[in-house]
């Protein structure tokens, strides 16, 4: 599924951002949805996460969430514990009851018991204002970590019959990837793993040690530093057969992309 490409929202109004070509198309950034009614805290939210390259939707209230998320995919919430008109806490019940997507809470107050409760209803951590920005950040991206790292490959799979992109589908039950020219071809073990990591997060930059975590069994082959060798073996193996384009691109200092939407067949 490909991401919308929508910019920054304010008070529920987005302001659209051109898509860019396929050829040309950009890894898709973490993309963060605040809701605070203070106009100084969202624009610093704003201003900071965009200056390290993450997505912010910005909203004043919690009345637009539903809207946003049933157009965007969004991968973390910061969310204010007060709202006018509305409970932060009951905000946060009604998103964990229908979804995992980790939730920071902010809040001026600094009982003990408000911080609990928060923690309770769901919340995965929170800042009490004010807050430090770089806090912020360096809060989120180990909320992600968590996040991305809790599922590994083999319980994600056992979810999931194929994944199909860019004309070729892999088995999961057999472990068996088909070209777009119909060649059936076996996977070694490292292959499938690595493979079936790119492809639960296709177009998002994932870094070495990432990979390492998402393709990890037992039984691997998939070694740290390695991960650079297994990378090349597989893309070798798609152009081999036949890959008309650059399915896994190495973004330098970073990590690599699988660069195609992906189709979940469940």
């Amino acid at each position: 599924m490909l991401r919308a490409h929508l910019g920054p929202m304010f008070n529920g109004v987005p302001t659209q951002v051109s898509a860019n070509t396929p050829e040309k198309m950009s890894p898709v950034r973490t993309h963060v949805l605040v809701v605070d009614d203070d106009p100084s805290i969202r624009q610093m939210i704003v201003d900071y996460l965009g200056d390290n390259e993450m997505q912010v939707t910005a909203l004043a209230s919690g009345r637009e969430i539903a809207h946003v998320t049933a157009h965007e995919m969004i991968d973390l919430l910061i969310l204010d514990l007060k709202l006018p008109g509305e409970d932060g806490m009951d905000i946060a019940r009604r998103i964990r009851a229908d979804s995992n997507m980790p939730i920071i809470m902010l809040t001026a107050r600094k009982e003990e018991a408000d911080r609990v409760m928060a923690l309770e209803l769901g919340a995965d951590d929170y800042l009490t204002k004010p807050f430090s920005p770089r806090e912020l950040l360096a809060r989120i991206r180990a909320l992600l970590r968590r996040s991305r790292s809790h599922e590994t490959v083999a319980e994600g799979l056992a979810k999931i019959r194929a994944y199909r992109f860019a004309g070729w589908e892999l088995n999961v039950r057999v472990r068996r990837l088909k070209s777009p020219q119909g060649e059936v071809m076996t996977l070694r073990n490292a292959e499938f793993n690595l493979l079936a990591a790119f492809l639960a997060s296709p177009q998002r930059v994932l870094t070495r040690e990432q990979l390492l975590s998402m393709s990890h069994l037992h039984d691997d082959e998939v070694y740290d530093r390695a991960i650079d060798t297994q990378v090349g073996r597989l893309r070798r193996k798609l152009e081999e057969h036949g890959a008309s384009k650059e399915l896994i691109h190495t973004e330098r200092g970073a990590g690599y992309v699988f660069t195609v939407a992906v189709e979940v067949v469940r």
